[in-house]
């Protein structure tokens, strides 16, 4: 599984895009993505959730997020992309002490 958040600028967001965007809005990854954005609507983070395959690595992980943002349908500029690849966390167990 990856998470991967998407920061960009949207370009021309009209009011019906606005009501789209305020509906997919969240803070949570989910596979067809949440946004969270300024108050103005001009600058956006998009969280994703990606399905990793078994060869699957940060570069299949973006290509899938970036067709998740653009199934939204909202024109948009492209300004940072951060994946995190979560087979690779790993979970510290609390109380198991030598």
């Amino acid at each position: 599984m990856f998470r991967v958040m998407i920061r960009g600028k949207f370009v021309g967001l009209d009011d019906a895009g606005r009501d789209a965007v305020q509906t997919a809005g969240g803070a949570a990854f989910t596979e067809t993505g949440a946004f969270t954005h300024d108050g103005s609507f001009a600058a956006f983070t998009f969280r994703c959730q990606v399905p990793a395959g078994p060869d699957d690595g940060e570069p299949e992980a973006t290509r899938k997020a970036v067709a998740a943002l653009d199934a939204h349908g909202h024109a948009y500029h492209l300004l940072k992309v951060a994946v995190t690849d979560m087979r690779q966390i790993k979970i510290r167990q609390k109380g198991r002490r030598r």
